[in-house]
């Protein structure tokens, strides 16, 4: 449980509890960071790579969702995680 309270202090916009969109992506980037130094040192490692994969797709539909709804909150979001924005459609 205490990933969770690390990642909740991290939420902006009072955005707390575990089913919100941006606890979500806020969890999804720890784990994508997680296995990404994982396999840096384990590069054969597939099932990891397939793993990382899975999240980096359910960790994209969410920011499509947020981007829709709140555009503020997405560049927000984006800006804290240091991640790259979605490309346009």
């Amino acid at each position: 449980m205490d990933k969770y309270k690390s990642i909740d202090a991290q939420l902006v916009d009072g955005n707390k509890g575990n089913g919100s969109t941006v606890s979500q992506i806020y969890y999804l980037t720890h784990q994508i960071l997680k296995l990404t130094f994982h396999l840096k040192s384990n590069h054969e490692d597939y099932s990891a790579r397939k793993g990382l994969l899975k999240l980096l797709g359910k960790r994209k539909r969410l920011l499509v969702y947020l981007s829709n709804k709140n555009t503020a909150l997405y560049a927000k979001i984006l800006k804290d995680l240091g991640i790259r924005g979605l490309k346009k459609r």
